[in-house]
């Protein structure tokens, strides 16, 4: 049997009970995080709850735990599980209360994590995956990673119905980011992607991403771009916690560059590789 994380306790998975009045389940009232976990290491941990903590401020949650103890809390929870490469699954929600739009008086936070075994695509990143192009409908504050995630699975399924891997978005004919995902374009040696406001999550592997990009020389202009201008990217790359740093070879038929992986996206595989093998052998 499994186990998870249940507020500040490790318990079987079966242990887990939630209430049908949760304003996670009824309002999707709450916040998340996936955090990767390799070879029984977690990547980026300390990262991925200082997000946890910010998205859950922005929505006036307060998380009754300190961040310390969370942290080996997980920890303990890869453990226990004896997970070796997967990720950690992580919300909080507002609580359990009488149905009611604004916050009830008397209601404590509800969170819960588990985690899953899972190999890393490396399918996708060996060689590349195809995109669609869709209008981006969500809210206007993208950078909280809230449960409310019918946007990106309607997105989602209408990328899967063309047999596309991922979705990516647009306002006015401005790309903001994937169903899942950051997007991010190569073109003449300058790696683009949209800047951080309340229209994108500032991705945790989209930091990974830049940091990578200053190491091997690349320079970054973090600044939005338009869809036509993403017809002239030679390479386009997509980042997230399970999809690291996937190509994007082809979109709504038309292809990128070459059609395969782009020489920029192979030195930022290359140098994201080196950190998890630090981190494994650390």
């Amino acid at each position: 049997m499994g186990y998870s994380l249940w507020n500040n306790r490790i318990v079987l998975d079966k242990e887990v009970i939630i209430d049908r009045e949760d304003r996670g389940y009824q309002f999707g009232d709450g916040v998340y995080e996936v955090i990767k976990v390799y070879d029984g290491i977690v990547f980026t941990l300390n990262e991925h709850l200082e997000r946890f903590y910010t998205s859950a401020e922005k929505i006036k949650l307060m998380i009754p735990y300190k961040k310390d103890k969370l942290l080996m809390l997980l920890r303990e929870l890869v453990h226990k599980n004896n997970l070796g490469t997967g990720h950690i699954y992580l919300q909080i929600t507002r609580g359990s209360g009488s149905r009611q739009h604004h916050f009830p008086h008397t209601i404590k936070p509800v969170l819960v994590a588990n985690v899953k075994e899972n190999s890393r695509p490396l399918a996708n990143f060996e060689n590349g995956v195809k995109a669609t192009i869709l209008e981006d409908i969500r809210w206007l504050r993208c950078d909280i990673k809230t449960l409310n995630l019918l946007g990106p699975v309607l997105a989602k399924q209408e990328a899967y119905e063309k047999g596309c891997y991922e979705a990516i978005l647009h306002r006015n004919g401005v790309v903001t980011e994937g169903a899942s995902s950051n997007v991010h374009g190569i073109l003449d040696g300058v790696l683009y992607t949209h800047q951080v406001d309340n229209m994108i999550l500032n991705g945790i592997t989209r930091n990974v991403l830049l940091a990578c990009a200053k190491e091997i020389g690349l320079p970054v202009k973090e600044q939005a771009f338009t869809l036509e201008q993403l017809t002239t990217m030679t390479e386009v790359i997509i980042t997230s916690t399970t999809s690291e740093i996937t190509p994007v070879i082809e979109i709504d038929g038309h292809v990128v560059g070459t059609g395969k992986p782009g020489e920029w996206t192979r030195k930022l595989q290359q140098q994201f590789n080196a950190k998890i093998s630090v981190l494994v052998r650390s």
